[in-house]
C-alpha cells in the first residue's frame, strides 16, 4: 500500500489567532488522534496533495519534532470560497485497535451480461470497512465475470476476510443493465413471433 510521507510540526498555541498566522503561511492545521494521545500538528499544504487530490486509499506517514505518526485520513475541511484546505484529521493506526475506513472498491473481470449485450452499471466506488490496520488495503476487488444481465451484486454478495463491512447489506454495488439496441432487437423478434403465430 502507498504511504504519503509528511514532514510536520507539532502546534503549542491552539487559538483562532495562531490558526489564521499559520494559513497564512500556507501552513494546514492537523489533529492526529486514536493513539495514545490526540496530537496537534501543522504541515505545508502541498505536503497533503497527494493524500487528499485522489480517489486511492493511503497511508500517511507524519513526522513530528523525531517522532513518526501512521494514520489514515479521516476528515478534512476546506475553504468554501477559496477551495484551500483548511483543515485536516488523520486517526493514528495502532496494531490491536481496529479502525473503520473507506476502501476504494475495483471491480475486475468481464461480464456475462456485457458480453451478452448490456452494459455495466457501477453504483459504489467505496466500501466502508472495520478492521485491523494489518488488514488495510488499496483496494477491495469485486469480480463481476459471473455477472448475468438484468442482475446485481450486492453489498452482502462480497465476503471478506478479516474485514467486517459496516455498508447496508442489500445496497446494489453494481448490476447489468440492457442496452436500448438490445431492447429493440427484443422487441422486434417478439413482434416477428407473434406475426408467426
Amino acid at each position: 500500500m502507498k504511504t504519503i510521507t509528511i514532514e510536520g510540526q507539532l502546534r503549542t498555541d491552539i487559538g483562532k489567532k495562531a490558526t489564521r498566522q499559520y494559513r497564512s503561511q500556507d501552513l494546514v492545521p492537523g489533529v492526529i488522534y486514536g493513539g495514545a494521545q490526540e496530537v496537534n500538528f501543522v504541515a505545508p499544504a502541498s505536503a497533503f496533495k497527494a493524500l487528499v487530490y485522489t480517489s486511492e486509499f493511503q497511508l500517511a506517514k507524519v513526522n513530528l519534532d523525531g517522532k513518526s505518526y501512521t494514520c489514515i485520513m479521516k476528515d478534512l475541511q476546506f475553504d468554501k470560497v477559496y477551495d484551500k484546505l483548511t483543515h485536516i484529521d488523520l486517526l493514528e493506526l495502532v496494531d490491536d485497535k481496529a479502525v473503520v475506513a473507506n476502501l476504494p472498491v475495483k471491480y475486475v473481470g468481464s461480464a456475462a451480461g456485457v458480453k451478452a449485450g448490456g452494459r455495466l452499471i457501477t453504483k459504489m466506488k467505496t466500501l466502508k470497512v472495520k478492521t485491523l490496520p494489518k488488514f488495510l488495503k488499496s483496494a477491495i476487488e469485486v469480480d463481476v465475470t459471473n455477472l448475468e444481465l438484468n442482475s446485481n451484486i450486492r453489498v452482502e454478495d462480497v465476503k471478506l476476510e478479516n474485514m467486517e463491512v459496516m455498508n447496508s447489506p442489500r445496497i446494489p454495488m453494481a448490476s447489468i443493465v440492457m442496452t436500448r439496441q438490445l431492447k429493440q432487437e427484443e422487441a422486434a423478434a417478439a413482434k416477428d413471433e407473434k406475426k408467426k403465430k
